[in-house]
């Protein structure tokens, strides 16, 4: 609701469009729902009405990577003078697994050897393993890790037919908006079963990529929505 009191603040009572991508495109959604009224157009992209029990199990496994660090303390680390640094890169790395698809990491690392030959050992022997640890190293350095729980159970609860007994015509019946669903055909998080389908290898992470077909399907939605407020 923060958001919505920052309009009011503003005097804006209507939004042409809301759109996000994968989280993003679940608060898109929910606006369309939580403020019908208010919202003309909504495009939830990489995204999904509510997580599969697969999506919710890596979630899982990210936050106890987390929770279970020593430097924990039960969520209140700051007080100690430490943060959970080795469980949220952890969790980083298992997230950068799910955000690439298996074409697109075979494209980029293969079984390419970081430093040209095999270390026989626990250390870092694949370019992916590399990739996956400076990922994770990198994110810890600057990102919150309680913030970090509280977006993956806010990934996992979000279901608007949980209120209408799993029904989700019914769930989303209160929606007015009109909506663009852009899916890519990679990304096993949030697979393309049921809406329309852009072609691209990246898999997840495809919606932050420069992809011609993807911004142009967004650019038409938007030239369109320009369309009906110059009227």
């Amino acid at each position: 609701d923060a958001q919505a009191r920052l309009l009011d603040r503003l005097g804006i009572e209507r939004l042409a469009a809301v759109i996000g991508g994968s989280l993003g495109g679940m608060q898109a959604l929910s606006w369309a729902l939580r403020y019908p009224e208010r919202v003309a157009h909504c495009a939830a992209i990489a995204t999904a009405p509510s997580l599969s029990a697969q999506n919710i199990a890596f979630n899982e496994v990210a936050r106890r990577a987390i929770i279970t660090d020593p430097d924990f303390h039960g969520g209140d680390y700051y007080a100690h003078g430490v943060v959970p640094k080795q469980g949220l890169a952890v969790a980083r790395m298992i997230g950068h697994i799910t955000y690439l698809s298996d074409d697109a990491m075979a494209a980029k690392f293969g079984r390419a050897l970081r430093n040209g030959a095999l270390g026989y050992g626990f250390g870092v022997d694949f370019e992916i393993e590399s990739y996956l640890r400076y990922q994770g190293d990198k994110f810890s350095g600057y990102f919150d890790a309680n913030s970090y729980l509280l977006i993956t159970r806010a990934l996992d609860y979000f279901d608007p037919a949980r209120a209408t007994g799993g029904d989700l015509a019914r769930g989303l019946a209160a929606a007015q908006a009109r909506f663009l669903l852009v899916s890519f055909t990679t990304d096993w998080r949030f697979s393309p079963v049921t809406y329309a389908e852009v072609d691209a290898p990246q898999g997840h992470d495809a919606f932050l990529m420069d992809h011609p077909h993807y911004h142009g399907v967004v650019r038409a939605w938007f030239d369109r929505i320009a369309q009906e407020l110059s009227k």
